[in-house]
């Protein structure tokens, strides 16, 4: 049961964040296994319906995100599938993370956010990108290269404006191929 609610205290007082990751941790074991995804299928179907298209939040249910995760203003997050966000993150509004079409119809990786990053709004990462620990990007930043730990990025293209003191070590990733 706690795995369901690991990140309600990290949304408290924004019911819609809390809906929206009770309702991915729900849907998340579904990624683990076939046969338990032909048996979830209904409440994948509610939970696509739910949170992609009323509540404007792409936030497939293969996606590996770890616990804490804040979901800031809850509209418009767009997240590919394939891509990992570390603990304690925090998301806001109208944010793109996703993959790079190259000329010959294939795609690039997709990014892998380490612990503790805080995104501003209208943030775009796009492509293999990895962002490191304690990281905070700003509001409007295009990210297409990737930031170390510890670091404040802003503009477009993002730069690192700031190094800040190391707070944690780096985050133990597990990622899920089956769906990249």
């Amino acid at each position: 049961m706690s795995y369901i609610f690991q990140d309600w205290n990290a949304n408290k007082g924004n019911l819609k964040g809390r809906i929206v990751m009770v309702l991915f941790r729900l849907a998340r074991p579904a990624s683990y296994n076939k046969l338990f995804r032909i048996i979830w299928l209904p409440y994948l179907a509610f939970y696509k319906l739910l949170v992609e298209w009323f509540m404007g939040i792409e936030l497939p249910h293969w996606t590996t995100v770890g616990e804490g995760f804040y979901l800031g203003h809850g509209h418009a997050l767009v997240v590919n599938g394939c891509t990992v966000i570390g603990k304690n993150c925090f998301f806001r509004h109208s944010t793109t993370l996703g993959n790079v079409r190259r000329e010959d119809g294939t795609y690039t990786g997709s990014p892998v956010i380490g612990d503790n990053v805080e995104l501003g709004s209208n943030v775009c990462i796009i492509g293999e990108i990895r962002i490191g620990n304690n990281v905070r990007i700003g509001a409007g930043s295009v990210v297409v290269k990737d930031i170390p730990d510890n670091s404040i990025a802003v503009g477009n293209p993002a730069r690192v404006i700031k190094t800040l003191q190391p707070l944690q070590q780096k985050p133990n990733y597990e990622l899920d191929y089956e769906h990249c």
